[in-house]
């Protein structure tokens, strides 16, 4: 297959587009951007639902959203809707929302609380655990209760995160490394005792690897995002080549004051090709959380933390979460492809669960440097996907400087995919 058949397979049939995509994959200069098809065929989208999202640890909530017994929450992925809720005994799990009856939704709203599972179609119920309780009498003689539980998808939970799998066997590729450091980062923010704050959902006109790509990177941050900067340091790494000595100044009195509240803060990479990230970095000095002015979102602290002046610890998750922890509230954000060019961005804000709305914190304030974040961010995003689109299309060069965090995600989706391709 040649490079202009490999362009040209936008009607092709799926087993086709498999073997485009790899040799797409395979052939793609390293610092560049995808091909168009990448971004915009229906087929590879499909394959990237079936490869990626179907088969690989999803960032899907916080468990401090169900914090008490039949809690739970709701979410789709593509076309799989995936229902989160807590046991009895506390223990977070993740189960197909669709009934073992005939298939219909169980949970219909986005979240809530229940004491068992009940299919609003013809009233099967479960507990909290899966198991078939009740499937009314209408049933053969030799049917089996407990052959018809819900069917589970893999669900870890560690630091607060809670992460889902839908493949029948989750990858083995040193999750749980990732998973344990994440509980010790994560262990100052005592996150069982925040609360969900403001949530919001935006819908982007765009590829999920756009909105991806466009996290990645800082380059568009000081022509498209003054509310963010008022804050936020472009670079978060001491060797970055950009780091002046203020910078390198302010890193180092920042690290003695983590150091001396026994604030973990060595910066943690993982995987084979780098999936999962965890960077503590100082904000600008003068300012304490992400907020307009850069001060105080909310009158209390999260845990055990003592300085408001913590910084942002961010945490990177592949393919679908980036997050800022600070010190008197936390942001979560998690990506979810609707098709070849739609996908959602849902952002949370968390905070202390003893803060009162009003009192201690102002919704507001709280979320209104990443309102407009997220909003310039859509119409960079969307403007993207239009040039794309167009027939005058051709990869570009990236930044190795600017745009290396792109190159990074870009090199792990290729490797991901040959990889989940070639044993599938």
């Amino acid at each position: 297959m040649n490079q202009q058949d490999l362009l040209n397979i936008r009607h092709a049939s799926l087993a086709d587009a498999k073997t485009a995509m790899s040799d797409l994959l395979k052939s793609r200069p390293t610092h560049y951007s995808l091909e168009a098809p990448l971004y915009n065929d229906p087929h590879m989208f499909r394959i990237d639902m079936e490869e990626i999202f179907q088969k690989e640890w999803l960032f899907v909530g916080m468990t401090s959203e169900i914090p008490k017994k039949g809690d739970y929450f709701t979410v789709e992925i593509g076309q799989n809707p995936v229902l989160i809720v807590r046991d009895a005994e506390g223990k977070v799990n993740a189960f197909h929302n669709t009934c073992r009856h005939r298939g219909s939704v169980i949970c219909t709203e986005h979240r809530g609380k229940v004491a068992n599972l009940v299919c609003p179609y013809h009233q099967w119920t479960y507990d909290l655990k899966g198991n078939l309780l009740f499937a009314g009498t209408e049933m053969n003689k030799d049917f089996q209760l407990q052959e018809h539980g819900l069917k589970s998808a893999h669900c870890k939970n560690a630091g607060g995160f809670i992460f889902i799998c839908l493949a029948e066997e989750a990858p083995d590729d040193g999750f749980d490394d990732y998973l344990a450091t994440l509980e010790t980062y994560m262990e100052p923010y005592d996150v069982e005792n925040t609360k969900l704050a403001v949530e919001s959902t935006m819908y982007e006109k765009a590829n999920w690897k756009l909105v991806l790509e466009n996290n990645r990177e800082c380059y568009h941050c000081s022509a498209s995002h003054p509310e963010l900067l008022n804050t936020l340091l472009e670079w978060d790494d001491t060797e970055d080549p950009r780091a002046s000595q203020d910078f390198l100044d302010h890193y180092a009195e920042q690290s003695a004051q983590w150091d001396a509240e026994g604030i973990p803060h060595k910066h943690q990479s993982f995987g084979e090709v780098q999936r999962n990230r965890i960077v503590r970095m100082p904000l600008k000095k003068g300012t304490h959380v992400m907020t307009i002015d850069g001060t105080t979102a909310s009158d209390k602290l999260l845990g055990r933390i003592k300085n408001r002046s913590l910084g942002s610890m961010r945490i990177l998750h592949l393919p679908n979460s980036w997050n800022h922890m600070q010190s008197d509230h936390f942001i979560v954000f998690r990506v979810l492809p609707i098709s070849a060019q739609e996908t959602l961005v849902t952002t949370k804000w968390f905070v202390h669960k003893d803060a009162v709305e009003g009192v201690d914190y102002d919704p507001d304030n709280l979320r209104k440097v990443w309102d407009a974040t997220n909003e310039q961010d859509k119409v960079l995003g969307e403007r993207n996907q239009q040039g794309i689109n167009s027939i005058g299309y051709q990869p570009g060069p990236y930044s190795e400087t600017y745009e290396f965090g792109v190159i990074n995600f870009l090199n792990w989706y290729a490797h991901t995919m040959q990889k989940n391709l070639a044993d599938s």
